[in-house]
């Protein structure tokens, strides 16, 4: 019997008010795979991920992780299950208030219940990890290029060598060079850790380098899933549109007249 996906996602439903954002997300993300979710801004990625990851409850659908239902699980329950998870938060989300090192062990410390100095050694490896040395752990975020500070969040989220891992946007905001070290990063991340991952982008450098699969959303629903290897022959014309980058196609901007 073949062992259940890590991650099974079936008829996802989310509406704030009156706006639809998830209209019933169908996604299973297998063991030690990485699949990338693309789609424009929006269509509801974000939610997608925070559903997943328990911050926000959906209205509708199953979340299955290792085949056992999350959605309505207990505070408990809940909380043992978010040992499983490692998070890359889109723009980083350091703590401005901690110097670098207690920024990676912050999961240890408070989550977990690490003693302050071992929590220390395993923060001061990890950074080891994403090519930073044991100097910088001392600085502040704030002293730290856009970058550095990705690497820094990388290492928080490998910090509890997690089995999953959500990457939200992982390369927003930087140049193409510092983009393409963080892609190898994650990779390299990922497979020595054998760990599940989603990573939610609109870069499709970034999706070819650190996806094994890569699904669309479009209008809260997935429209098109398959290897990266497929996604340029997709005959799919809203992935086409979307993966060119081109105006004309079947996704309409919505501009409003001044």
């Amino acid at each position: 019997m073949a062992a259940p996906p890590k991650i099974a996602v079936r008829g996802l439903k989310k509406s704030f008010g009156p706006k639809l954002v998830l209209d019933g997300i169908d996604l299973d993300v297998g063991e030690s795979e990485s699949v990338v979710v693309i789609g424009g801004s929006g269509s509801g990625k974000s939610v997608m991920a925070k559903c997943i990851l328990g911050l926000i409850e959906p209205d509708a659908g199953s979340i299955k992780i290792d085949g056992r239902e999350t959605i309505g699980v207990r505070t408990r329950e809940r909380e043992k299950l978010m040992l499983k998870f490692g998070m890359l938060f889109q723009g980083s989300a350091l703590f401005d208030s901690l110097v670098v090192w207690e920024n990676v062990a912050f999961g240890l410390i408070q989550g977990r219940g690490i003693g302050r100095e071992r929590a220390k050694e395993i923060a001061l490896q990890k950074l080891g990890a994403v090519g930073l040395g044991a100097e910088v752990g001392e600085l502040r975020p704030s002293e730290l290029s856009g970058g550095m500070q990705k690497r820094v969040a990388l290492a928080r989220a490998i910090a509890a060598e997690p089995e999953i891992i959500i990457f939200d946007e992982p390369t927003t905001g930087l140049d193409p060079i510092t983009a393409d070290v963080i892609n190898d990063l994650v990779v390299k991340c990922v497979r020595d850790l054998g760990a599940s991952a989603i990573s939610i982008t609109h870069d499709m450098a970034s999706a070819h380098k650190i996806a094994d699969r890569i699904a669309m959303i479009y209008k809260g629903r997935i429209i098109w899933a398959g290897s990266k290897d497929e996604i340029d022959r997709s005959g799919n014309p809203y992935v086409d549109q979307f993966i060119h980058g081109r105006a004309e196609g079947p996704i309409k901007m919505e501009v409003r007249a001044l």
